[in-house]
């Protein structure tokens, strides 16, 4: 029986994955701080589907409320797939930011993240299979959208899914980084935001139900509202050109025509 674990899974993104896994017949270990919410849709899916589910109430920014959970994906019964969904936003300029909300923020998104990946991965590999769902953003690759450190923080995802991949896909274990452009779920509100200003919202089922067509085919980057697969591949095919031309000895001719002439001044 495969075994999913996901976080934030009280409402919005998470509550639909683990709606449609549980359809697949997954057994689920439901996390996030929400303990009514999770107690309510865990015995939706028991009764739904018949699968075994555990709830853990956890606020993973808290370091002695995410250890259970680390300790959950170490543990056995084995965790066959980590849907790493728990986040938050911060709306605002990165100058008047409240330094508790954005430590906050980077504690969740890619602290706990990061943490939650490790935990599970060393499992995975020992066993040669399992899947890691790391949900990012599509602001990832368009900073400049959304003011403050938002967005970072998912770019910060993304890349560590594509490291990930290149370190443990060939030892069995698949790694997905899925990019939501504006989807309708609490985090505008909790935010500070107002979704009522938010143009293209993209319905959560219809995101969810995308990104599993991408976890089904495999895909490294899956990004449900990109109309057209070849503008991120040829986005790919750009960034590894650039990156050929950034492991030379010597600086760039622009930049050495500026040390000739600061050597000669000297």
């Amino acid at each position: 029986m495969t075994t999913a674990l996901i976080t934030g899974a009280s409402s919005g993104i998470g509550a639909v994955y683990a709606r449609r896994l549980a359809a697949r017949g997954y057994d689920l270990v439901l996390v996030a701080r929400a303990a009514s919410r999770l107690k309510a849709l865990a015995e939706e899916l028991r009764d739904a589907h018949g699968v075994t589910i555990e709830v853990i109430a956890a606020d993973l920014v808290v370091d002695l409320e995410l250890e259970p959970v680390l300790q959950r994906l170490r543990s056995n019964p084995q965790i066959d797939i980590l849907v790493n969904n728990a986040g938050t936003g911060l709306i605002g300029d990165f100058a008047a930011a409240d330094p508790a909300k954005m430590t906050n923020l980077l504690r969740l998104n890619v602290v706990a993240t990061t943490m939650l990946a490790s935990a599970a991965i060393i499992g995975m590999v020992e066993r040669g299979n399992g899947a890691i769902i790391n949900v990012a953003s599509a602001l990832a690759f368009q900073p400049e959208y959304l003011r403050g450190i938002y967005a970072a923080t998912k770019s910060y995802v993304m890349t560590l899914t594509q490291s990930l991949a290149a370190e443990v896909t060939s030892k069995g274990v698949y790694v997905q980084a899925v990019l939501p452009g504006a989807t309708r779920t609490e985090i505008f509100e909790r935010s500070g935001g107002d979704i009522s200003k938010v143009a293209n919202l993209m319905e959560v089922e219809d995101l969810v139900d995308a990104a599993l067509v991408g976890f089904d085919r495999k895909e490294l980057i899956t990004i449900p509202p990109l109309p057209d697969l070849a503008t991120w591949e040829a986005f790919e095919q750009a960034r590894g050109v650039l990156a050929s031309g950034c492991f030379n000895s010597q600086p760039a001719a622009r930049y050495r025509i500026g040390q000739r002439d600061l050597r000669r001044d000297s």
